[in-house]
């Protein structure tokens, strides 16, 4: 009988230890086949809609799937976070992040870069602070007393950039600010700008450029008073778990989508729907490290305040 207790012992370990297992770890990742179609999420940049950002990467991948036989299935999240989430444990294979999502899934070792779009030769973006014209509004500093819309908490260029850019000049958003409406994403932001619940907002570039094309808003009401460093193209990633073989068949089409049967260079589209010269997987985990020195500012804490705020509107 006390032969036995050394293996119950080592049972017990070993079934705790599974216990302790992230989920990603447990989890089986799809193989692209069409039973376990490779599935994809994608962060609500413009809304989240059927017709918007989805709209923007179905040809693409479907191209990518005619080329190389992957099969996919594409969704788009219900937030930032639930992307991350997903892809962490194990309910996703590939994710279009924000820089800083990005960076929060790579954290929990559920994500490694795939793609990065590429624009006129770069694989950049930017994030701005835009106002009313009526508002008064001529720089970042002339923001405190006013009332600014942000998007997702867990949005690069909706929220981390523009909250560091207040940072830096001196606002400090909770307790500068007349007030904080948090409207989940970019084009909300803008929304509430031309709609005048707001007096300034925060949004990229792309998604500014996505509104004045669609008249959602108007140019002319509308004045940028920030606009930030070069920030990394939000990124395609794949979980660390799907097959090598498969991530090579992923990353050379990517390389070559620009080229593939099936899709016209007015279908390769990147964030807000732009037009992009085509996607690169040649991409550097430290370009991404190093955006995230960009936000450095937005601890936690400044964002549990901020939340806070925006709470009591």
């Amino acid at each position: 009988m006390y032969r036995k207790q050394p293996l119950r012992r080592k049972l017990l370990a070993a079934g705790l230890a599974l216990l302790a297992m992230p989920l990603a770890a447990l989890a089986s990742q799809n193989d692209g086949s069409a039973s376990q179609p490779l599935r994809v999420i994608l962060v609500p940049a413009d809304g989240g809609t059927e017709d918007g950002t989805k709209k923007d990467f179905e040809p693409i991948f479907s191209a990518i799937g005619q080329s190389t036989g992957l099969h996919f299935d594409i969704k788009v999240g219900q937030s930032y976070g639930s992307v991350v989430e997903a892809m962490c444990t194990g309910a996703a294979d590939i994710a279009w992040y924000g820089p800083l999502s990005y960076l929060q899934a790579r954290e929990r070792g559920c994500a490694e870069l795939l793609a990065l779009a590429v624009r006129k030769g770069g694989s950049v973006y930017y994030s701005g602070m835009f106002a009313r014209a009526d508002s008064g509004i001529n720089n970042t500093s002339d923001l405190k007393g006013k009332r600014v819309a942000l998007g997702d908490v867990n949005s690069t260029s909706s929220f981390a950039v523009p909250v560091a850019m207040m940072m830096e000049q001196g606002v400090q958003p909770a307790r500068d600010l007349a007030g904080i409406n948090m409207t989940g994403s970019h084009a909300n932001v803008l929304k509430a700008l031309a709609e005048g619940l707001v007096d300034a907002g925060g949004a990229s570039f792309d998604s500014y450029e996505k509104a004045v094309n669609s008249k959602a808003i108007d140019p002319s009401q509308i004045t940028v008073i920030a606009k930030s460093s070069p920030i990394p193209y939000p990124p395609l990633a794949v979980h660390p778990q799907v097959d090598g073989l498969v991530k090579t068949k992923l990353r050379n089409a990517f390389n070559n989508v620009h080229q593939l049967p099936g899709i016209t260079r007015d279908q390769i589209r990147g964030y807000g729907g732009g037009r992009v010269d085509g996607y690169t997987a040649e991409v550097s985990e430290q370009d991404m490290t190093n955006a995230g020195k960009m936000f450095s500012l937005v601890t936690d804490q400044v964002k549990e305040d901020i939340m806070r705020k925006a709470s009591r509107r």
